[in-house]
């Protein structure tokens, strides 16, 4: 059975792909303080290198042979320039002068794929696998049926949080995994469910890299998912903080 493990303290995670470790990681945003000077007119100082030194250092930390950034490497919808470019390149080279980088086409990746087609290996939105019984998507649109032949499926795009209250009505909001058996009919956009012998495989919804980019607030009322395929494809999933603490049952949280 395929492994996907998630790096204590980290919204990142190591998987056993048999030939190779691989480091996985979602929603990096890279460029996200010139979007948000752009898009709302708010200014934050650039954490730009602490990313890509954040990266880096889990590539050594976990003795990875690759990283697999699972979409939204890039913050703005559209080919990156200027600033965010910049930060691209570097993070980019940074991370390739040690081991290889695949790049899972997120909805915020516009142009990436072709402005970087000399650095990185490239896996279309619809998903793909990566080896080792693990296949990986982004999570903006409805994957390829045929990923649900892994034994672990790999998302990111929702950034998954959970608001927690403490007995005095304060309350904070923590990154999360969520992970779960899922329900291959409710993963595809036919409905159908596809051919699968054994046991459904499990999914694996990762916190977004960037801790500035929100998500969604899974246990609280009201809150809609942006993947398609959510809530319905993980009709019961925990949930887990960074720390490894289980959570239990995201929606009793």
């Amino acid at each position: 059975m395929a492994r996907v493990e998630p790096v204590v303290g980290e919204p990142a995670a190591v998987a056993d792909l048999g030939t190779e470790r691989a480091l996985l990681v979602a929603d990096v945003h890279a460029g996200i303080e010139v979007g948000l000077r752009y898009e709302r007119g708010v200014e934050l100082d650039s954490r730009a290198d602490a990313r890509h030194e954040r990266l880096c250092g889990l590539v050594a930390e976990t003795d990875a042979d690759r990283l697999v950034v699972l979409g939204d490497l890039a913050h703005r919808i559209a080919a990156p320039d200027g600033d965010e470019r910049e930060e691209l390149e570097t993070l980019i080279r940074a991370v390739t002068d040690r081991v290889p980088m695949t790049l899972v086409e997120g909805n915020h990746d516009a142009g990436v794929a072709e402005a970087f087609a000399d650095d990185l290996d490239v896996i279309d939105a619809a998903g793909g696998s990566i080896g080792g019984g693990v296949a990986v998507c982004h999570g903006h649109t409805w994957p390829d049926p045929a990923i649900v032949e892994a034994d672990v499926i790999c998302t990111g795009h929702e950034h998954p949080q959970v608001r927690l209250e403490d007995a005095v009505g304060g309350s904070r909001v923590e990154r999360a995994w969520l992970r779960g058996a899922l329900d291959p009919a409710a993963f595809t956009e036919s409905g159908e469910r596809p051919d699968r012998a054994g046991d459904p495989p499990e999914l694996v919804v990762f916190p977004a890299f960037n801790e500035r980019s929100g998500g969604t607030w899974v246990n609280v009322d009201g809150q809609s998912f942006l993947a398609p395929y959510l809530p319905a494809a993980l009709p019961a999933a925990d949930a887990y903080l960074l720390d490894g603490t289980r959570l239990g049952d995201y929606r009793r949280v």
